[in-house]
């Protein structure tokens, strides 16, 4: 039962988002107009034209259509067969979702479009797609992945033409950071920005990444669920004021004001069309062919001599690279997600046993005891709270038809996060409730060992996510097992929980710098019985050796691992040390904040083991 003396959570609904018994319905009318588009087929991706991982109501429509509400993915809806593409994380999620009469769920990996497309529609015909939802590296490899099999022809959004209820676009507050958040005035970011475009030889940046533009010009927004940014698009010319493109009613007085001397806010409506004159007049235009939408690149190009500047996205390593201002409130927002952890986890542990909890009830208490600090302004993604074998579901969400009873003696994996002003947390703890058993104590500290190894990992400059990812698994692979997700994910602050272009895992190439905040997060998933996640976020600063070559991680994260699921005699007397200095420093910076039970809680939670 959920627990009644919490307060209803604010920042996150159990309602079910979809509804299998729709897609059948929903296909029929989408393929009536596929019919009449004369198209054979329609991709439908997860992305919007912001290619953002959360999407307002408005844009989901990979889920109106299939069912499924998942991060990442794509349908290919044939005239008569349809296919539902997803990586690791979602093989289970999926299936559970959409109606898998009418729609094959097929596992594919993170990154591109399978060329498996081609098995959804007639040898030879016309693949409709929109192509503001699709990047012209995408639509360029797809076509190469096809080779002739099928034409790729550009559409309307046909999902849009029956969407006869879509959700209002958003429309929420702007706010500005002052320099105490943001560290650095926007002004010189441009002038860095304007500087490189001058050394590629670019007349102009288009930037489609609302992140990366929140950053630039030190503001956020409330337009997507959990990710604090405004939805826009912005024009940066090596010289001149840039432009920000929003919604016509999103021009604001309070938004011309924040951009004041900075920037001249226009329309989107008339985004195309300056583009398209920047194409005449023979310019340079530096774009982002992985995150830029083909409807602008083909803007820029058109019939018109406009030269397009194929860069990655020059804001994302300079944004990942935090300054002393963000830093600092990286390890506030820690502290204070530190005391709602330890008084969460002293409250579970008095209630676990009675054999009342739900997975709901799980979520509703951890987000009101965040909640107690008002500086809290949103979680940074729906919690996953799974109790036993939907600990195994790596991106489970519970809702009302879901929810499950924790029984006592179960494992319970909660994965959650939360937006601070000052900052952005994510954690996982996997929680014992009774006796584990010899295989989850064993799978428990091989994980721990892995995450420990991160921890302690000291690195030559230049090293990259996909060279260090082995340390986190090396102790499940000398066992046979593994876990099919990355081992971490970079982290904004006050931004998008998940952010490039550093990571750990095997598809993470780009080189750490001082600055760098990612997760460290290894696993492992027994499907049907129990799920172990254990994670901190890490920082990376210089190691004290190796004359200024060398990096280590520092750990932000404040919050004690359930040492009663650790199998002391697998661990060594290294990673012992680690376990122990690190619940000691947690107890140091936590302890003096909580008074009572939960300091009382949380002293044994911390002991030496």
């Amino acid at each position: 039962m959920t627990d009644t003396a919490f307060a209803p959570t604010v920042y996150q609904s159990f309602d079910s988002r979809t509804d299998r018994r729709t897609v059948a319905p929903r296909l029929k009318t989408f393929r009536a107009a596929l019919a009449e588009a004369r198209l054979y087929g329609f991709l439908v991706p997860r992305a919007d034209a912001h290619r953002g991982e959360s999407v307002p109501a408005s844009e989901a429509r990979l889920a109106y259509l299939t069912g499924f509400t998942g991060s990442a993915g794509f349908a290919v809806i044939g005239a008569k067969k349809a296919g539902l593409f997803v990586d690791s994380r979602y093989t289970l999620q999926a299936p559970a979702e959409t109606d898998t009469r009418l729609v094959k769920v097929i596992e594919t990996t993170q990154g591109g479009l399978s060329p498996q497309i081609a098995d959804f529609v007639a040898k030879g015909g016309k693949l409709g797609y929109d192509p503001w939802l699709h990047t012209p590296s995408e639509i360029e490899e797809l076509g190469k992945k096809l080779a002739g099999r099928l034409s790729l022809v550009p559409s309307p959004n046909l999902v849009d033409h029956i969407w006869t209820d879509r959700p209002a676009p958003p429309n929420t507050p702007v706010e500005f950071l002052g320099h105490n958040r943001a560290g650095r005035a926007s002004a010189d970011k441009l002038a860095d920005l304007r500087r490189l475009l001058g050394a590629e030889g670019a007349d102009a940046l288009v930037l489609t990444v609302p992140e990366s533009i929140n950053w630039l010009f030190n503001m956020r927004g409330r337009d997507v669920p959990h990710v604090p940014v405004l939805l826009c698009f912005a024009l940066v010319p090596r010289t001149g004021r840039p432009t920000l493109f929003v919604a016509k009613d999103k021009i604001t007085p309070e938004l011309r004001k924040g951009l004041e001397g900075l920037a001249r806010v226009a329309d989107v409506k008339s985004m195309v069309g300056v583009l398209r004159r920047l194409g005449a007049g023979d310019k340079h235009v530096m774009i982002d062919p992985a995150t830029v939408p083909l409807a602008v690149a083909n803007a820029i190009t058109g019939p018109s001599e406009g030269h397009l500047v194929h860069r990655r996205d020059p804001i994302l390593m300079t944004k990942a690279r935090k300054n002393e201002a963000e830093l600092g409130g990286m390890r506030e927002a820690h502290r204070i997600d530190g005391v709602a952890m330890a008084k969460f986890l002293c409250w579970f542990d008095a209630e676990a046993p009675k054999g009342e909890l739900d997975e709901i009830g799980i979520v509703t208490a951890l987000e009101s005891f965040r909640r107690e600090d008002p500086n809290l302004v949103d979680i940074s993604f729906d919690t996953i709270s799974g109790a036993g074998a939907n600990g195994a579901i790596v991106h489970y969400r519970v809702d009302e038809k879901s929810n499950r009873g924790l029984r006592p003696g179960e494992l319970m994996l909660v994965d959650s996060g939360a937006q601070y002003m000052m900052g952005t947390t994510d954690i996982t703890r996997t929680l014992s409730t009774g006796r584990p058993t010899t295989e989850q104590k064993d799978r428990f500290t091989r994980v721990l060992k892995g995450m420990i190894a991160i921890s302690m990992a000291r690195f030559p400059k230049g090293t990259t996510g996909a060279q260090i990812d082995i340390l986190a698994r090396q102790f499940l692979w000398a066992d046979g097992v593994t876990y099919n997700h990355g081992t971490g994910h970079g982290v904004g602050a006050f931004l998008s929980v998940h952010e490039g272009p550093v990571g750990i895992s095997s598809r993470y190439t780009v080189p750490f710098e001082p600055g760098n905040i990612v997760s460290n997060e290894p696993g492992y998933y027994k499907q049907g019985d129990y799920g172990i996640r254990t994670e901190n976020l890490v920082h990376v600063v210089e190691a004290p050796v190796g004359g200024g070559g060398f990096l280590e991680f520092e750990t932000l994260t404040l919050a004690p691992i359930d040492t009663r699921l650790v199998e002391t005699g697998l661990l060594t007397e290294v990673e012992r040390d680690w376990l122990n200095a690190y619940h000691k420093r947690v107890f140091r910076e936590i302890g003096p904040l909580v008074k009572g039970e939960v300091k009382a809680w949380l002293k044994r939670a911390t002991a030496e083991v």
